[in-house]
């Protein structure tokens, strides 16, 4: 989603300076293809004047529409403030020392207004702390910049399943919620892969000044058919009846997998997802306790049964 956001800003920028500019010229400038171009166009002609007259008129904004954000990525930043530097200023018109240090003021304000902004958001986001924990620091608003300026971080990492504390570098790509918990998908420098971190489990958190490229990842395809959060290695496909009571409720769930769902004559609501991860679907399941019936596969209905005797055993 921030992508896409920063690439349609960057479209702006682009008709702005190239009034009448193709979509094939902004699907290279952006790095996408015409077809992203094209769905990025009408989600912009929403929120902008944008026009295209008809075939080979390319796009431009109609009226005196002009958006003036600079933006500037940190290269951008260094290489402007050292144009002075490079320049012959005996051959540069009467203002130009003026108009630059506007335009850097202004460059500068903004990147303080975007700091100032992402303070206010993680402020606003209240997470929770681990109860091992009497306090814990919000590492949100580092996160959150590093994603944006593309930055790798330094961090203190705690991995619960192992109780082992590392020191990592990581690529911090997309933060993602789930269950009241944000993560962290990242390309981890220390086990030279993607990666997946609970935000709660850092212990310190430090953007340097290294900038990194996601290359070819797509978060969409890098999290197909996982329920949660946790990826699996094997697809399992699921059937599940939900009573009446419940398929009302089933079906306003927000889900990041789609499932097929078919209701029934007595209410009744049949549900048929594949998920990669076996555990973190059958613990949503249980959630709805006896309104919700495990069909297939087999094995998991069979493990369940298992599972419930033993909690019979324990509450006798």
């Amino acid at each position: 989603m921030i992508d896409k956001v920063i690439r349609i800003f960057n479209m702006i920028n682009a008709i702005q300076a190239n009034p009448g500019i193709s979509a094939a010229d902004l699907a290279l400038k952006c790095n996408v293809t015409i077809r992203t171009i094209y769905r990025d166009m009408d989600i912009l002609s929403l929120i902008a004047p944008v026009t295209n007259e008809g075939r080979g008129t390319g796009y431009r904004f109609i009226g005196k529409f002009f958006l003036y954000p600079l933006n500037f990525s940190e290269q951008e930043a260094l290489v402007f403030s050292l144009l002075p530097s490079v320049l012959d200023k005996d051959k540069l018109p009467p203002g130009f020392d003026t108009a630059y240090d506007k335009v850097l003021a202004t460059h500068l304000k903004e990147k303080a207004k975007q700091n100032s902004i992402i303070e206010n958001i993680t402020d606003i986001i209240q997470m929770g702390t681990p109860a091992y924990r009497k306090e814990s620091p919000n590492f949100l608003q580092p996160i959150i910049q590093a994603i944006l300026d593309q930055h790798s971080i330094d961090t203190v990492y705690h991995t619960q399943s192992r109780d082992e504390t590392t020191q990592r570098r990581v690529d911090p790509y997309y933060l993602v919620p789930r269950d009241q918990r944000f993560y962290l998908i990242g390309y981890c420098h220390s086990a030279q892969a993607i990666r997946t971190f609970r935000i709660s489990r850092f212990q310190h958190v430090a953007i340097t000044s290294d900038a990194f490229d996601k290359g070819d990842f797509n978060i969409k395809q890098y999290l197909k058919n996982t329920w949660s959060i946790d990826r699996g290695d094997k697809n399992v496909t699921f059937k599940v009846r939900f009573s009446p009571e419940a398929a009302r409720y089933i079906k306003e769930e927000e889900l990041f997998v789609h499932p097929r769902m078919k209701d029934q004559k007595d209410g009744s609501l049949l549900f048929e997802v594949t998920v990669n991860n076996e555990k973190e679907f059958v613990q949503w399941i249980l959630r709805y306790g006896p309104n919700a019936e495990i069909l297939e596969p087999k094995s998991v209905r069979e493990g369940l049964k298992q599972q419930l005797s033993q909690w019979m055993e324990l509450y006798q």
